[in-house]
This record gives C-alpha cells, structure tokens and sequence, in this order.
C-alpha cells in the first residue's frame, strides 16, 4: 500500500460514509444535504473563480428537492465575532433545517459558531472552552441543526473536527470552542476546487496539516492511542514534506494537490484523536499579522527543541521522513534529546527556505514584541488552558515566563539556542 493508499484507508476508518472527497464530487451536495433536511441556509464564501462552484452547489441543492431559504456570505479570515453574529441572524431569518457551509476553516467555523448561537443563544464567549456546546444542548433538550460543511482549502480540515477558531479582531485575539456537538454529521471535499489555489495559500495550508499531525503526535507520548496517532500523523505528515515543494512550483500539478488534500485531511482525523499545544497557542496571538496555518508553521521548529527530550520516539518518525525527503543529514536516527530535536527543527528549516516561507517571525511585517506579551498573557488565560495542558512537557500558568517566553524569543530571532529546556 503506497502512502495516498494509506490516506484513504486511513480516512475511510476515520469518517466513512459520511465523507465525501475527491476530485469532481461536488455535484454530490444536494443528495447529501437532502438527506439532512429540505430547507437549507446556503453559508458562501466568495474568492475567485467561485461561482461556478456556488452555482453547482446551489443547482445540485433545488434538483435533489432542497430549498435554499438564504444565500449567506461567508467570514473573513480568523472567523471574526462580528461575522459569526451576522451569519448567526440570517441563520436566524431564514429558519432552516440544515446548514450547508462551503468555504475555507473560517467560513465553516463561523457557520458552526453561529447555529450554536442560534440555537442556544448567548454570547460565542460562553462556549469557549471544552464540551459547554454540548452541555447546554443536554441541559436545554435542544438540538443544532445538521451541517454540510464544504471544504475549499488543504488545510484546516474544519469540516472534519470538533473544533471552531473564533476571533475578536479589537484585541487581535482568538479563542476556541472544542465540542463533539459541532462536528458537521456530513462533509464534502472536492479536491479540483483547491487546483487554483495560490502558492502563498497552499504553502499555508499544508504547513497547517503538518502542525496539526505534529503537534497531536508530541502529545500523544505515552498515551493508549499512541500507536494510532503515529500511523495517521507519519502519514500526513509523510505525505506533504513529499509533495508540498511540487505543488509550491507547479501549482497545475494535481497529483501533487490531491496529495496535499488527503494529507491534510489526515490532519484533522490527528486532532479528533488528540490535541494541539504549545505552537496552536501562540497562532491566537499573531492573527493581525499571520495567517493561522504560518503562525503555527513558523513556531513549530521551536517547540520541537523545546519538547525534545520528552519526545524522542515521535522525533525519530519525523526525522525519518525529512532525512528520506534530502532535509536532513542521513545520520539523524543516531542522534537523541535536544540534539535530535534541533536537527529536525532545522529540516523544517530547510523545507520552509526552499518554499519561500519565513523562519523567524522578525521576517514577518507588522510583528512587535508586543504580540509576544500578548502570547504570554493568552497562555495564562484559563479558557485557553487546554493547550497548555496538552502539551507533552505541561506548563502551568506560573511556568509560561520561563519556558515558553524564550521558545518567542527563540522564534523572534531564529536562534534555537535561547530555547530552555525544562
């Protein structure tokens, strides 16, 4: 079994019916969604070269019976409140029995956040946190209404997971609602949307579903499901150090982003398995000037060193696939602890350098030390205390000066060396 054998087998294990991916798949939505309901409130996001799509979906939708009772634009980037309150009362207008989103990680998740608040009312600030969708659902006897999520993008994986990135754009600050209640019941990828997608956007994308894949790996050390999460994290991970730089050069190259969609996909089935930490974290402070996919990308090489020590099995598996991809040097499964973690830090290096994708966030216009202290305080905010938690050398609040502040610092410069290990 070749490696996108391995994708789908893995997805299918994940998901199984209720996802439908793959390139031409799209006219599928209104067979889907009708199974859901017969009145849809139809959640857009608009870029170009997207009718087409919204009129294959929209017509796909009236020829399997289903009622378009809104035709709703989607969010901005980050998924801000402001977009989530207005999706929410148009929602609210249209009276729908089924959610049909089609956009990027933002659209789908602002559509999630919205039919939470439709349906429960509140403020989003509520539902931040683990598991309040779902307790207020039990403690009120109501019920969402079911969701088609479309993807667009390689990356997020949004219509696949239990999570909604949610941000308020006066404090640049983006905080998580993580509920099994949210996961859409069914989704849909077709792959031939992501084909015109730029470099910028794909480079984003990909590195995304590495973080993810990476990120639950280093946390699942030493838990029941490790050797779960092993499997399906190499392989998205395998998958796109294999096929990013092809895609990155010659964005016609289909194979290449078939490739980068499954693996990404892959990226969300890690997540539902596990849980993001220290890099995830730090993307909520950097929105006004990151997008989230870079944010992550760009500190993962230094939460590699600083985790290093306590992740040995997982760097050896990552280390491999750089070293067979040319990253890294050929004797890297002879190193251990930080050695190890500051080689494969630097094949991450190497990748980004060749994609055209900065390595220090010193690089990135607009960033201050004042997104530093603002990473600092989220780390101490207790809705936000689930990724401290997770990750696989835990920090308390009290812990956050002393260890995470150098792995910014570290990150600001591009120097490992100021990284403390605990």
């Amino acid at each position: 079994m070749n490696d996108l054998e391995t994708a789908r087998d893995l997805l299918q294990g994940f998901k199984g019916s209720n996802y439908t991916y793959g390139a031409g798949v799209l006219p599928e939505a209104g067979a889907i969604a009708a199974a859901l309901g017969r009145r849809a409130a139809l959640v857009l996001d608009r870029f170009p070269g997207s009718e087409p799509y919204a009129e294959t979906i929209a017509g796909s939708l009236r020829a399997a019976g289903v009622v378009v009772a809104a035709t709703i634009p989607g969010a901005r980037p980050n998924a801000p409140v402001e977009d989530v309150s207005r999706i929410r009362d148009e929602i609210q207008a249209a009276q729908p029995d089924v959610i049909v989103s089609f956009g990027g990680g933002s659209t789908i998740d602002a559509a999630k956040a919205a039919e939470v608040l439709r349906s429960l009312g509140g403020g989003i600030d509520q539902y931040f946190g683990m598991g309040l969708v779902a307790a207020a659902l039990k403690t009120t006897g109501k019920q969402l209404a079911p969701h088609l999520a479309i993807q667009t993008v390689a990356s997020s994986a949004a219509h696949l997971t239990k999570y909604s990135n949610i941000t308020d754009l006066k404090s640049g600050q983006k905080k998580l609602v993580i509920d099994e209640a949210i996961v859409p019941p069914r989704a849909l990828f077709d792959f031939t949307v992501t084909y015109g997608a730029p470099a910028g956007l794909t480079a984003d994308g990909a590195l995304d579903g590495v973080s993810h894949c990476l990120e639950v790996l280093y946390s699942a050390v030493g838990k029941a499901n490790y050797d779960l999460v092993e499997r399906v994290s190499a392989a998205g991970i395998g998958i796109i150090v294999k096929h990013l730089e092809r895609a990155v050069r010659d964005p016609g190259d289909k194979e290449a982003r078939d490739a980068l969609c499954l693996a990404t996909d892959l990226g969300g089935y890690a997540i539902m398995l596990g849980g993001t930490n220290g890099a995830h974290l730090n993307s909520f402070s950097f929105v006004d000037v990151l997008s989230h996919g870079r944010a992550c990308a760009m500190m993962n090489p230094y939460y590699t060193v600083f985790f290093a020590p306590a992740v040995e099995r997982p760097l050896k598996v990552v280390g491999k696939i750089y070293q067979e991809a040319g990253l890294a040097p050929a004797d890297i499964d002879r190193l251990s602890g930080r050695d190890l973690g500051m080689a494969v830090a630097e094949a991450m290096f190497e990748l980004a350098r060749r994609i055209g994708f900065p390595t220090k966030l010193s690089e990135v216009p607009g960033f201050s030390p004042a997104h530093i202290d603002r990473a600092i305080t989220a780390a101490k905010n207790p809705q936000l205390k689930s990724k401290l938690e997770n990750m696989p050398i835990p920090l308390t609040a009290e812990m956050v000066d002393d260890y995470m502040d150098p792995v910014l610092q570290a990150a600001c410069r591009g120097d490992l060396s100021v990284i403390r290990n605990v």
